[in-house]
């Protein structure tokens, strides 16, 4: 009798990757870097955006508090303004340091706990500080008093405005 020749089938099983594999590997990996980097650049900003916005919104809003609490207190007579006070606060720091009002409120009023920091502010230079004396697009602040405040960066936004105009 004859029998039919049998064949067995060897499997080989590899233990790591060919060299066209790792090839094709490196190569998707980096087309995916090379699309995600300008997307999470463009997230940084975005966020540093956001928090720039917080910070002048709060800013802002603390030095209209203090402007209303000062016409309360003329109002209510618990203070007498001199001539040339205008009731906004002198420098920022008297935010953080609070005010009395001559009895007004039974306690010492702050109107930020800290001052924020500029995120775009690469070389200390600060918040950029207008008084009420000043024009609405003054860059010297005429230092009377607090009116607004603005960054000082000369970036420019994703919009296309420069951060110091906000």
């Amino acid at each position: 009798m004859l029998s039919a020749p049998t064949q067995t089938w060897k499997f080989r099983h590899h233990a790591g990757l060919t060299l066209m594999e790792m090839v094709v590997t490196l190569a998707l990996i980096s087309i995916l870097a090379a699309v995600a980097l300008p997307l999470s650049e463009m997230t940084v900003k975005r966020s540093k955006e956001m928090e720039l916005k917080r910070s002048l919104r709060m800013m802002r809003t603390a030095i209209d508090a203090y402007k209303a609490d000062f016409d309360k207190a003329v109002e209510k007579k618990t203070i007498i303004p001199s001539i040339n006070d205008t009731g906004y606060p002198e420098s920022l720091e008297v935010l953080t340091e609070g005010h009395d009002w001559g009895g007004l409120y039974s306690f010492k009023r702050r109107y930020l706990r800290r001052l924020p920091v500029d995120p775009f502010d690469q070389f200390d230079e600060g918040w950029g500080l207008r008084s009420s004396q000043d024009a609405p697009d003054s860059v010297v602040s005429g230092e009377e008093d607090v009116f607004d405040v603005y960054s000082q960066s000369e970036e420019i936004a994703l919009d296309g405005t420069t951060y110091n105009q906000w």
